[in-house]
């Protein structure tokens, strides 16, 4: 695995984004003001690069990565940052956003495996 790390908190907006086809996740130490839109994380080290092709684990799901924006990686090196799309397509509409393919959007909680193979 790539990246492995843990969902710590889920914010009380993230179902409403979710219902979008969208995921905002930060590193537990995100500010206060994204918490509640934000699924938090587990810090862990990331020192490879997120590419089409990789697969995200997402507690019981696995998605398949389509597009990844310009800026995606180094937010997620820095901040454990990204918005996930669920929607497959091959292009990203924003520079930190990433793009996935799967047949259903995760149902998540805490304690729940986020993960990049």
């Amino acid at each position: 695995m790539k990246y492995k790390s843990i969902i710590t908190s889920i914010g009380i907006l993230v179902p409403d984004f979710l219902n979008e086809k969208m995921m905002i996740i930060f590193n537990n130490n995100a500010p206060k003001e994204l918490e509640e839109m934000s699924v938090l994380h587990t810090i862990v080290e990331f020192d490879q690069k997120i590419e089409v092709g990789d697969i995200f684990v997402i507690g019981e799901k696995k998605y398949k990565v389509t597009a990844v924006g310009d800026d995606a990686n180094k937010t997620f090196k820095e901040l454990g940052h990204c918005t996930l799309k669920f929607t497959g397509r091959h292009e990203v509409e924003l520079p930190g956003q990433i793009e996935l393919l799967g047949d259903e959007i995760p149902k998540i909680k805490i304690g729940d495996i986020l993960g990049i193979l």
